[in-house]
């Protein structure tokens, strides 16, 4: 966990202490108590709080809710870029989410310090307090993107309401569908796919599942590479956002304009050698010209499956790129995840 906390007296401080070591954060106390107490201070709550809005994902205020809302007033966007922010009373009695309750995981966290203090976390979030599915929670647990934000909340309004969502998702799910989900074409509706297309009123839920396999002329640019992957694709339906890794031989491991692509993309660089990827069973695309220069009939395709799953696109070759789409099965459940 990476967790900022602050105190601002003695027995805050203490249960400060207590609870940073717990969750694995770190403690921060007034100057007057720092050096009594051993523990690093900071010279103003706003500079504090300033610093640390974008360095972690949790922010534990131990004190007044009052003194947390001023303090993080001037920075907070939305409940998906936030941090969590939870205040709890200096005796441990109420630990309350301030923001970012669900995507931000502020609502467990306030959960675990109340377990912790013996206190009650004051979870305010409606599909929390009506005991529903809560789309946004199992988004982040599955580790998908949401695609369209109003139409989460949509989602969410829905199930409020009573009334049923469809679901449908292109990949096993363990469990039950939750309360107010159906398999039938309810509207609004959520989706989860790495398909780009859209239509009215269904949410799509996107897994990190694929992989990029790639191949590229040495001296090739960024933007070249970046052309061709954006085509591919495009060429095969598939979202940008559900790819995770990229692939290639190790020949290409110092490939600047290949690298250069990962950084911008946040995108991992796997490599493998050739004796690797000749070992990776499937039917692919031969080259002699590919063989007779990296060792191995077919860069992108075997890289693309290096690491198991199924060749959803097969090479696409262009501007002396070639760039391959393999697909991995996400593991999605239904039990124990996504409800308060």
């Amino acid at each position: 966990m990476n967790l900022a906390a602050i105190a601002f007296t003695r027995r805050g401080a203490a249960l400060g202490r207590r609870l940073a070591a717990e969750l694995g954060g770190t403690l921060h106390v007034p100057p007057r108590l720092s050096e009594e107490l051993g523990l690093p201070g900071y010279e103003s709550l706003e500079r504090w709080t300033a610093e640390h809005w974008d360095a972690v994902e949790d922010l534990l205020f131990i004190g007044a809710c009052g003194i947390a809302v001023r303090a993080v007033a001037p920075h907070v966007k939305d409940k998906f870029t936030d941090p969590a922010v939870v205040a709890v009373d200096e005796a441990g009695r109420f630990a309350v989410p301030l923001l970012s309750g669900h995507v931000g995981g502020a609502n467990s966290l306030a959960e675990r310090i109340a377990a912790l203090t013996g206190g009650a976390a004051a979870v305010s979030t409606a599909t929390d307090v009506n005991g529903l599915w809560a789309v946004d929670v199992w988004a982040r647990d599955m580790d998908l993107v949401i695609a369209n934000r109003a139409l989460a909340k949509a989602v969410s309004a829905a199930l409020l309401e009573g009334r049923d969502v469809g679901f449908a998702c292109d990949f096993p799910v363990s469990g039950p569908l939750p309360a107010g989900l159906t398999g039938k074409g309810s509207s609004p509706a959520v989706h989860v796919t790495c398909r780009r297309e859209e239509k009215p009123d269904t949410l799509r839920l996107i897994p990190k599942c694929l992989t990029l396999g790639i191949g590229c002329r040495r001296g090739t640019a960024e933007e070249t590479i970046a052309a061709a992957v954006d085509a591919a694709l495009e060429a095969g339906g598939l979202d940008g956002r559900a790819v995770e890794a990229v692939a290639t031989i190790d020949l290409k491991a110092d490939e600047p304009g290949l690298l250069a692509f990962c950084l911008s993309r946040g995108l991992p660089l796997r490599t493998y050698s050739a004796q690797a990827l000749s070992a990776v069973p499937g039917d692919f695309t031969p080259s002699a010209f590919v063989r007779s220069v990296t060792g191995v009939d077919n860069v992108c395709e075997r890289a693309a499956l290096a690491q198991g799953g199924e060749l959803l696109l097969p090479k696409q070759a262009g501007n002396g790129v070639t760039v391959a789409v393999s697909r991995r099965t996400p593991l999605l459940t239904f039990e124990r995840t996504g409800e308060s």
